[in-house]
C-alpha cells in the first residue's frame, strides 16, 4: 500500500545489509510516521509486546523475522526451540504468532545448522509474502460485498470497522480494509465510519490515519456510536478482522467487536469477518471457553497521549486517582451473530462445514499443529 504516494509493507529487511529488520513504530502513529531498525530477538519480542507493531497477521511476520534475528547469534536446536517459545509467548490472542513460530521450527529443525539462518530468512519472506497474497486475494472476495450494495441502492455505501485491520495490520493490503481499498480502487462512493476503539484508540489513530492518505472518505465515531448509527439506516455493512477464529466459526477480536455484532444482528446489518487461513485456530470449538484474553496494563485505560497544541507529545490520567482499571484487550463475537467469513479462498459462513469445505488440508490437521 502507499503513504502519500510511496509504497511501503509493514515489515522488511533491510535492502543493503540483507538482514536487519524494519517497521514502523505504530505507537507514534498518526503524530509521527517513524521506522525501527530491529537487530535482536529481544528488540523484536519488545516491539510485539508493547504493539510497536500489531494485528495478527503481522505480528506473526514480525516474529518470523525476530527469530532469523535470534539465530544469528545462536542456530542451535535448542536456541531455535528456546527462541520461538519467547517470542511465541509475547501476545497471548493472537493465533497467527503461534502458528508462525510452529512453521518455522518445523521447517529449520531439519536444516544443518550451517545453513539455518539463511534457511529462516527465507522462510520467513515466505510467510510475508504469502500474507500479502492472501489479503490482496481477501480484497478481491470481499469487494463484492461492497459493490453489490452499491449497485442495488445506487447510494454511497456506508462501511462501519473496528479497531485497525488494514495493511498496518498485515504485511500489506489489510484484511478488512482490503475490500475497501478495492471498491475505493473501483470507483465505489463509499464512505467508512471508523470506531475510535478505546483505549489504545487503534481506530482513530492508525485506521483513519491510512485511509486517510489514501483518500478514501472517512469519519471517527465514539466506539458507542455504531448501534445509533444502525438505528437510523446510517450503516449498510460492518467488516471486521480477527485475531483467532475457532473451527466453529467463534471470532476474537478487539474489545468492544461482540458489542457492535449484537447491534448489528438486532438491526439486520451484515456483519462480516475478513478471515486469512492462518488466523483460524482449529484446534478449538468454543471461543469464550478457550481463546484466551490478553489482559493488558490498566494505564491503558486510566492514560491517554495526544499531542499539545505546540505540537509536544503529552500523557494525562482520564480517570480518577483512586479508581482501578481493567484492560480486557479482545471479546469474542459467537459464531451466530457472524453473517460469514471473507477468506483468501471466498466467502463462507461461519461454521465448521463451510470453513472445512474451503480449507479441507487444515480442517483435518493433527490438534497440536498450530499450538503454542
Amino acid at each position: 500500500m502507499k503513504i502519500d504516494g510511496t509504497y511501503y509493507r509493514s515489515v522488511w529487511v533491510d535492502p543493503a545489509d540483507g538482514w536487519q529488520v524494519h517497521i514502523f513504530d505504530q505507537t507514534k502513529l498518526p503524530w509521527a510516521l517513524e521506522i525501527l531498525k530491529l537487530t535482536t530477538i529481544d528488540q523484536a519480542a519488545h516491539a510485539i509486546r508493547s504493539m510497536q507493531t500489531r494485528g495478527a497477521p503481522l505480528i506473526g511476520a514480525v516474529a518470523a523475522y525476530g527469530l532469523c534475528l535470534g539465530l544469528r547469534v545462536d542456530a542451535s536446536d535448542q536456541a531455535l526451540a528456546a527462541q520461538a517459545a519467547m517470542l511465541g509467548a509475547t501476545r497471548p490472542t493472537a493465533v497467527n504468532l503461534h502458528w508462525a513460530m510452529a512453521r518455522m521450527t518445523r521447517h529449520l529443525q531439519h536444516v544443518p545448522q550451517a545453513d539455518r539462518i539463511a534457511a529462516a530468512y527465507a522462510q520467513a519472506a515466505a510467510i510475508a509474502d504469502e500474507d500479502a497474497a492472501q489479503c490482496e486475494a481477501i480484497g478481491r472476495h470481499g469487494v463484492g460485498l461492497i459493490t453489490d450494495i452499491a449497485a442495488r441502492t445506487g447510494k454511497q455505501v456506508n462501511i462501519l470497522t473496528h479497531c485497525n485491520a488494514g495493511w498496518l495490520a498485515t504485511v500489506d493490503w489489510g484484511t478488512a480494509l482490503a475490500p475497501i481499498y478495492m471498491a475505493e480502487m473501483q470507483g465505489v462512493d463509499l464512505h467508512v465510519w471508523v470506531d475510535e476503539t478505546r483505549p489504545r484508540n487503534q481506530g482513530a489513530a492508525l485506521t483513519a490515519w491510512e485511509l486517510g492518505r489514501h483518500g478514501v472518505p472517512h469519519t471517527v465515531i465514539a466506539d458507542n456510536a455504531g448501534g445509533h448509527l444502525m438505528q437510523h439506516n446510517a450503516v449498510d455493512l460492518v467488516i471486521v478482522g480477527t485475531d483467532r477464529v475457532t473451527r466453529t466459526g467463534d471470532v476474537a477480536n478487539k474489545i468492544g467487536t461482540y458489542l457492535k455484532a449484537l447491534a448489528a444482528h438486532d438491526n439486520g446489518v451484515p456483519f462480516w469477518v475478513a478471515c486469512p487461513s492462518t488466523t483460524v485456530d482449529w484446534t478449538i470449538s468454543d471461543g469464550v471457553r478457550d481463546i484466551p484474553i490478553e489482559e493488558r496494563a490498566a494505564t491503558e485505560v486510566t492514560h491517554m497521549t495526544g499531542p499539545t497544541e505546540d505540537g509536544t507529545l503529552a500523557r494525562i490520567r482520564v480517570v480518577p486517582a483512586d479508581s482501578a482499571a481493567a484492560n480486557p484487550a479482545f471479546d469474542v463475537t459467537p459464531a451466530r451473530l457472524v453473517t460469514g467469513l471473507i477468506t483468501e479462498r471466498g466467502r463462507c459462513s461461519a461454521n465448521h462445514a463451510a470453513m472445512a469445505a474451503l480449507f479441507p488440508e487444515l480442517a483435518t490437521l493433527p490438534q497440536m499443529a498450530i499450538s503454542s
